[in-house]
């Protein structure tokens, strides 16, 4: 993104190195903070949902609102429509009984629908183009679609692919690497890769989050969802401000 670009939009964070590892760290965080309060809290996938999905809401509104960019409340919102994210794919996956497949051809039916409105509406869907509450509520919407299906498409390669956590996780991995070098050796579009990478972030976030918190006998490490969540949570806290200031540094350095 250029430099006029980036003063145009100043509440979307610079795509850097920092931005994609607080993305998947924010992902494993959805995770294992939707199975802690669904699962070890007991309260239920639909419950759950509506608890993440008022906080979710709470912080996107106060996002949009924002004159700037605030990188702590850019982050709530992606930590929130992750969590809503995770217990929203496992109780249409699990309690409706879609199944992972149906989950995962729904919500990626729903991204695309999304991407391709946002593009025939405004023009673009490039993240460089959000600068106004209409481009920002698209912007969240497809954000939205994708946490929801990186928890679908992670539990589909990890149980009915039956690659496991770690097999989905060197998967995935990999298909974010295969990314990271066609940025740097091809000319495909890097509005396409963009949102290739984004969307892939979801579901290794999903099974390194399961892998930490599942029992052994299922192939994770049996950790404390609440242990792991509060690690992740404080590693995510000490991030911000670095990457914040690293991008800083990077947008006022020599044209």
């Amino acid at each position: 993104m250029s430099r006029a670009s980036r003063e145009l939009v100043a509440k979307v964070p610079e795509v850097t190195l920092g931005f994609w590892i607080l993305k998947v760290l924010a992902t494993t965080l959805g995770e294992t903070g939707g199975d802690a309060v669904s699962m070890s809290m007991n309260l239920g996938y639909l419950v759950s949902t509506g608890i993440f999905l008022v906080l979710f809401v709470a912080a996107l509104v106060a996002q949009i609102r924002a004159q700037q960019f605030h990188p702590f409340l850019y982050w709530i919102t992606i930590i929130a429509s992750t969590t809503v994210g995770t217990t929203l794919a496992d109780f249409a996956d699990r309690s409706l009984g879609i199944g992972y497949t149906g989950g995962s051809a729904l919500l990626l039916a729903l991204l695309l629908t999304s991407l391709l409105v946002w593009r025939l509406a405004l023009g673009s869907v490039d993240i460089g183009s959000v600068s106004s509450p209409r481009s920002e509520f698209f912007y969240w919407l497809t954000i939205m679609f994708s946490q929801t299906l990186g928890t679908a498409l992670g539990d589909w390669v990890a149980d009915t692919a039956g690659l496991g956590y770690l097999g989905g996780a060197a998967i995935f991995g990999a298909l974010l690497l295969a990314i990271a070098l066609a940025t740097l050796w091809t000319r495909l579009s890097r509005v396409a890769l963009f949102w290739a990478a984004f969307i892939l972030t979801r579901p290794l976030g999903a099974v390194v989050g399961d892998f930490l918190d599942k029992p052994v006998a299922q192939g994770g490490l049996a950790l404390s969802r609440y242990t792991a969540s509060a690690i992740l949570l404080i590693v995510i806290a000490i991030g911000i401000p670095l990457a914040s200031k690293r991008a800083a540094a990077r947008a006022h350095g020599p044209s």
